[in-house]
C-alpha cells in the first residue's frame, strides 16, 4: 500500500487487470447510501443501481474467493479473471438492462456431523461478482435497521461478540431462563413472497429488485436434474446471507424487541448469529409465555421450529443436569463459579464439535501422512492456529489442551503408519517438542 495526494491506495492485480481504488472513496461510498438510508428511515430508496459500476464489479472479482469451486460452467476463478476485461464490461450492461439471467446453482453436500449432509451451492464467478456487488450496495441500507441483538454476517460484529454479550446478560442481568431454539431448514424455507414485502419496506430500486428475484428463482443443478426453488436461499450464494438476515430481522429480531419486550414482567434479551438464537430471561414466567407464542410466530412466515431441538433451559436448576446446559455457537454453556465465588456462565467446547474436529483431523492426516515430516507439521500448525484462533477463548482452556493432546496422538499415530522407519513415543516427542513445536494451545480471545 502506498499514500498518494493523502489518500490511501491498494491495488488489486487479477487476469489482465490492474485495479486501483482509494480506500477513502470505498468507504465514502458506503457512507453516502447510509446517509441516504438515514435521511429516509420510512421511504424506500430508489437508484441504488447506480453506484454499481465496472469498477466496482472488479473490485467484487478481486474479493472472491481464488480457489472456491466452480459452478455449472466449469470456470474457475483464475480463468474468468483472463477474460474480465471484456466479461465484466458485458455483465456490467446486461444487468443495467436487465437482460442478465441468473445461471443454474450447481448443488453439492458437505458434512454436516454426526452423518447429515449440508446442501450447498456453487454459483459461477460471474454471478457471484454480481451478487457481491449488490450486497456492497445493500448492505448500508440495512445496517441502518439491523438491530444490535443480530451478529451473523455483518462487519464489525462476530461470534465471539455474541458469545460476550450471552455472558453479560446470564452472568450480570440475571437471564437463567434461556429459550434455546433451532429452526428447521431455515435457509432452505424463507418464503419468497414475504420476503419481497420485506425488501418493498427498504428498497425500490426496479433493476436491483428484478435481479434479486432472478437469483430467487435460479435453478437448481444437481446431477443432471434442475429443480426451481420456490421458497429458500441457496446457501452458497454471496447475497443469501443478507437476505436471510433481512427476513429473520423483521420476522423475529423486530417483533421480539418492539412488540414482546415491552410486554414482559422482568427483563429479557435475545442474541442471534444467523439463524441460530438464544432468547434469555429474569422471569421464568416470561420465557415460557414467549416460548409458547413463538413458533405460531415463526409458522407465520413459513419457519417452522424443531420440536426436538427448541428447548427451555434453567440454569439454576439443580435436580435436572441435562436441562441446565445448552449449546450455542459450537461451545456448550453451563453455570458455574468464578475465582471471587460469584455464579457466572461459563463455556466450552461442546462434545459435537470436538468429535467433528478429531475426526476431521484424523482424515486429513491419513491422506497427507506421506508428506515431509518438517512441512506435515507446519501445515498441521496452520489447522492448530485456525482451531485456536475461534476455540481458544475464555474458560475453554481444558478443551483446547484435549483438542491439542489427541492431535499430538494421532500426528504419532499416523507418522508410524508411512512406512520405512518407526517412531517411538520418546523420539517423537523430541521433534514435536524441540525440533518442529507443535503450537500449543492458548487463549486468543480473554472475554470476562
Amino acid at each position: 500500500m502506498s499514500k498518494e495526494g493523502g489518500y490511501l491506495n491498494t491495488e488489486l492485480h487479477f487476469g489482465n487487470i490492474k485495479c486501483t481504488r482509494d480506500m477513502e472513496e470505498v468507504s465514502t461510498l458506503e457512507m453516502q447510501i447510509a446517509e441516504r438510508a438515514r435521511r429516509n428511515p420510512d421511504e424506500p430508496l430508489t437508484n441504488l443501481h447506480s453506484f454499481i459500476d465496472c469498477r466496482m464489479l472488479n473490485e467484487s472479482l478481486g474479493m472472491l474467493n481464488r480457489e472456491s469451486a466452480p459452478g455449472v460452467d466449469g470456470q474457475t476463478w483464475s480463468q474468468y479473471c483472463d477474460s474480465c476485461m471484456d466479461s465484466i464490461p458485458e455483465l456490467h450492461k446486461a444487468f443495467k438492462s436487465g437482460q442478465y439471467r441468473a445461471p443454474h446453482i450447481r448443488r453439492t453436500y458437505i458434512p454436516k456431523g454426526e452423518g447429515q449432509l449440508r446442501p450447498l451451492g456453487l454459483p459461477t464467478v460471474e454471478d457471484k461478482v454480481l451478487q457481491r456487488a449488490v450486497t456492497r450496495v445493500l448492505t448500508p441500507v440495512y445496517e441502518e435497521v439491523f438491530l444490535d441483538c443480530s451478529y451473523g454476517y455483518r462487519g464489525g460484529k462476530s461470534a465471539h461478540d455474541a458469545l460476550n454479550e450471552l455472558f453479560h446478560r446470564v452472568s450480570f442481568e440475571g437471564g437463567r431462563y434461556i429459550i434455546d431454539a433451532d429452526i428447521q431448514d431455515y435457509f432452505g424455507s424463507i418464503d419468497h413472497q414475504c420476503l419481497r414485502e420485506f425488501l418493498d419496506l427498504r428498497i425500490k430500486d426496479g433493476v436491483i429488485r428484478k435481479q434479486i428475484d432472478k437469483w430467487l428463482k435460479a435453478g437448481i443443478l444437481e446431477g443432471n436434474q434442475v429443480s426451481y426453488p420456490k421458497e429458500g436461499t441457496p446457501q452458497g450464494g454471496i447475497i443469501s446471507p443478507l437476505l436471510s438476515n433481512i427476513y429473520l430481522h423483521y420476522v423475529l429480531d423486530d417483533w421480539f424487541t418492539n412488540q414482546i419486550r415491552p410486554l414482559l414482567k422482568g427483563q429479557s434479551s435475545m442474541i442471534r448469529y444467523a439463524d441460530d438464537f438464544v432468547m434469555c430471561f429474569t422471569n421464568k414466567t416470561d420465557a415460557y409465555r414467549v416460548l409458547k407464542v413463538l413458533g405460531k410466530r415463526l409458522s407465520k412466515y413459513g419457519l417452522t421450529l424443531h420440536p426436538e431441538k427448541t428447548r427451555l433451559i434453567e440454569l439454576d436448576r439443580k435436580d435436572d443436569r441435562r436441562n441446565r446446559t445448552f449449546d450455542f455457537l459450537g461451545f456448550t454453556h453451563y453455570m458455574s463459579y468464578s475465582r471471587k465465588g460469584h455464579r457466572i456462565l461459563k463455556r466450552k467446547t461442546s462434545k459435537k464439535k470436538l468429535r467433528m474436529a478429531m475426526t476431521k483431523m484424523n482424515h486429513w492426516l491419513r491422506i497427507n501422512r506421506h508428506i515431509g515430516v518438517k512441512d506435515l507439521i507446519y501445515k498441521v500448525n496452520l489447522k492448530l492456529r485456525g482451531y485456536y484462533g475461534y476455540y481458544g477463548i475464555t474458560f475453554n482452556s481444558r478443551s483446547i489442551k484435549t483438542y491439542f493432546q489427541q492431535v499430538k496422538r494421532l500426528l504419532f499415530k499416523w507418522l508410524n503408519r508411512r512406512g520405512g522407519r518407526k517412531w517411538n513415543w520418546l523420539e517423537y516427542r523430541k521433534i514435536v517438542d524441540e525440533y518442529c513445536l507443535l503450537l500449543r494451545p492458548r487463549i486468543y480471545h480473554s472475554y470476562r
